[in-house]
């Protein structure tokens, strides 16, 4: 069975394969999984906020989704990815509580989504698979070597995109 690693809220991994790399809690937040399957480098990313520019003095680039991605993307090529092969999957993104102020809705999940998917596209990146939104938390589990991602709700049956 080969070892799996801790992926944190508002945190980051990379690992080459056979490793596989794991995150609970997803709520709002959104599990960020990229790799290159040719190098065997993959990564997770948990992110928590969608930008970075709206926070100030925050010094954690893990928590959010346009300098998580940019800083995964850059430890993956310090262990051997290659860039232009990279793939991405992504998860979570629910909308785990109605919040309203006056006549806004704040659905930080669906903020959470769009900014993961724009900065992936930004940068090159194809998604090929997801499993976002809904009102669920969800557990990812991700293999760098075969692009495999598990992903387990409460009350819902697994799904292996």
């Amino acid at each position: 069975m080969e070892k799996v690693l801790k992926v944190g809220m508002a945190d980051l991994k990379v690992c080459k394969a056979p490793l596989a790399l794991t995150t609970i809690g997803l709520g709002s937040c959104v599990g960020v999984c990229l790799w290159d399957t040719s190098s065997g480098v993959g990564g997770l990313a948990h992110v928590m906020l969608p930008d970075s520019s709206k926070i100030k003095n925050n010094t954690n680039v893990y928590k959010f989704a346009d300098t998580a991605i940019d800083e995964m993307i850059r430890q993956m090529v310090v262990m051997g990815a290659n860039r232009h092969r990279l793939k991405a999957k992504i998860a979570g993104g629910a909308q785990m509580f109605a919040f309203q102020i006056k006549n806004d809705a704040i659905c930080v999940g669906l903020a959470n989504v769009e900014a993961v998917k724009a900065k992936l596209q930004k940068e090159g990146i194809p998604i090929l698979a997801e499993d976002t939104g809904g009102n669920h938390g969800r557990t990812i589990v991700f293999y760098p070597q075969t692009g495999k991602l598990s992903i387990k709700a409460f009350d819902k049956p697994e799904v292996i995109v």
